[in-house]
């Protein structure tokens, strides 16, 4: 598959021309090249939209360009206009943004000029394909922390600190706060644009979905087969671990296409198939994914809808969101592909990608053994790639991940938070609308004890992509553990999106349902955890074998407890609060294991 090349210089408001940047003739040309032709798949009111804010930036307004000032100009709305009640214009640009990267990533791969709208405002950004980009400023040193990314008004952590069909439709409203605070800072050091190299867009893979077939008692099957796969289309765009290939370029190819022959003959790495049939009121519909290099199939699903007349829209979309999910999350079925794949090379074709999963597996079940191996290939992958945005935020994670599992030495616990802070840091400078380094901001400006800043980061996150359940279990996960019973809601929905959920999404759960006496409930969400040796689970578990009067199996899982966390056999109320858990929190937890046997070291009699 071709990819684009977008070489960037400084936005300017009026886009006056420079020698390295396209002139407002050159724009007006590839607007007329895109808008005019037929490979530029966006509804008319987007199409509406672009030429509006380009020919607004153009003429020197892009200041003006703000989402009253578009959904009046472009949606018709008045000047009783609300951006929080009626969300149009966000919608819209983000299904605009989604278009200009299919358009580029493929029919538009050799056009002189890309024109995207960067994430957070709606002026158009100009810039020249296939042309040098302008130097950057040099990247923080993985080994070393620069003294201008340190914020010393913070203080850093200290150790004492604390496979089914998805049908429930999400509801969340997630709101576009302002970032404040710690992301201010990461934000201040934007002094580059970014840029879509062509390294970059070959460091991951690439995907295509086949149109999905049809056949059944309803006259209006194939319809809905093809409103779920330009659905299912646009929510894989928003997963950032793999490239997608356009609704234009998909609808080309035959249903049924040879998988290995696209892998040939377009670059693919992975083929979405999908057959739809319709019987009494019912729709069934399954997917599988295929690997290109082998032909095997690496996952397959199987949803069921009702097919009522006056939801058929709702069907496509609980459709389109259970495939996307599966696929598209961070454990999803398409990463775990991928791992297989790089596992049988030698050599792997793109090794800083590598280095993120590698970085997955390790964050998926903490397990010690995986984290010098992953953080060492992320150093590396940073040098070798300086501008790899993913790659310093996952940085960041380990980093932190460091301090809050009790890896690194007391000593050096500041200097891995500020290590952490200045890489995530890093990472939003070069990408200020990567979900990956937001979240990872967000993680981090939690453990530093910034909680109103966490959220908000994670709250935009949220509403970059609703419907990764790593992004609701991190926000639920932090609301959560300072005493928000909401956040709650948001770890169920992780854990009915996911098909594979990591045990941590338990956690909190099994903590709410000891809270309230539920140590049945508590006990369950607990083993959902302690499966995979998590310390932190074996203490919930712990407790609630107590409550439920099995003294037996209680001091078995504070041993298993001991043994996989020294800090937690010892003190647990220093390890609770190390994740910056609430004291009320704390306090009950450790009641309920000084009830299941825990005696403190300093109570112990020789």
């Amino acid at each position: 598959m071709k990819s684009g090349v977008e070489k960037t210089t400084p936005h300017r408001h009026g886009n006056e021309p420079t020698q390295s940047q396209p002139s407002a003739e050159d724009v007006q040309t590839q607007l007329a090249r895109m808008l005019e032709g037929t490979s530029f798949r966006a509804s008319r009111r987007r199409r509406e939209m672009l030429r509006f804010i380009v020919d607004e930036t153009l003429a020197g307004r892009g200041d003006r360009l703000k989402g009253v000032t578009v959904a009046q100009a472009v949606f018709g709305r008045d000047e009783t206009f609300d951006q929080q009640s009626d969300p149009v214009v966000r919608l819209e640009a983000r299904r605009l943004r989604a278009d200009l990267d299919s358009y580029y990533v493929d029919i538009g791969s050799d056009d002189p000029v890309r024109v995207t709208v960067p994430k957070g405002g709606y002026v158009p950004h100009f810039a020249w394909q296939n042309h040098d980009a302008p130097a950057r400023p040099k990247a923080p040193d993985p080994q070393k922390v620069p003294p201008s990314l340190m914020d010393e008004t913070v203080p850093p952590a200290t150790p004492a600190a604390a496979t089914g069909t998805r049908r429930k439709r999400l509801t969340l409203a997630a709101a576009l706060l302002g970032l404040g605070g710690v992301l201010a800072i990461g934000l201040a050091l934007v002094g580059w644009p970014v840029a879509v190299t062509k390294a970059a867009t070959e460091r991951t893979p690439a995907i295509i979905v086949l149109p999905f077939e049809a056949f059944g008692d309803n006259d209006d099957i194939a319809l809905i087969a093809s409103s779920v796969t330009e659905e299912l289309i646009e929510n894989l765009m928003l997963f950032q671990d793999f490239r997608v290939y356009s609704t234009t370029s998909s609808f080309r190819q035959i249903p049924g296409t040879d998988a290995e022959a696209l892998g040939r003959n377009k670059g693919v790495s992975f083929v979405v198939t999908g057959v739809m049939q319709s019987q009494n009121g019912q729709v069934r519909l399954r997917a599988r994914l295929v690997d290109t290099q082998t032909g095997e199939v690496r996952w397959s699903g199987s949803y069921d809808e009702p097919l009522n007349p006056s939801d058929l829209l709702g069907a496509q979309h609980e459709l389109a969101v259970a495939i996307s999910t599966e696929l598209g999350e961070p454990y999803g079925a398409v990463n775990e592909a991928i791992a297989r794949r790089m596992a049988r090379e030698s050599t792997p074709s793109m090794p800083s990608y590598a280095c993120i999963q590698r970085a997955y597996a390790y964050r998926r079940s903490f397990e010690d053994a995986l984290f010098a191996p992953a953080m060492a290939c992320l150093k590396q992958a940073v040098v070798r790639d300086p501008d790899y945005a993913d790659a310093w935020a996952m940085l960041g994670w380990l980093h932190l991940d460091s301090v809050r599992h009790d890896i690194a030495p007391q000593a050096e616990r500041s200097d891995e938070m500020a290590a952490a802070f200045a890489a995530a840091s890093h990472g939003v400078a070069l990408e200020p609308g990567n979900p990956r380094t937001l979240a990872a901001l967000s993680a981090i400006s939690f453990y530093r004890g910034d909680y109103a800043a966490a959220e908000d980061l994670q709250r935009k996150v949220l509403a970059l992509n609703p419907y990764d359940p790593d992004t609701l279990a991190q926000l639920g996960w932090r609301l959560a553990v300072r005493g928000n019973r909401e956040g709650l809601e948001y770890l169920q929905q992780a854990i009915a999106r996911s098909n594979h959920p990591p045990g941590w999404y338990f956690h909190l759960i099994a903590v709410y349902a000891y809270l309230d006496g539920d140590y049945t409930r508590a006990l369950d969400a607990a083993s959902q955890s302690a499966a995979s040796g998590s310390p932190m689970a074996m203490s919930f578990a712990a407790m609630s074998h107590a409550k439920l009067g099995d003294m037996e199996a209680a001091g078995a899982a504070l041993a298993t407890m001991a043994e996989g966390s020294p800090l937690l056999g010892s003190d647990p109320a220093a390890a609770y609060r190390m994740h910056h858990a609430s004291e009320t929190i704390i306090e009950a937890l450790v009641d309920g294991l000084r009830a299941a046997g825990w005696v403190p070291p300093d109570e112990v009699t020789q």
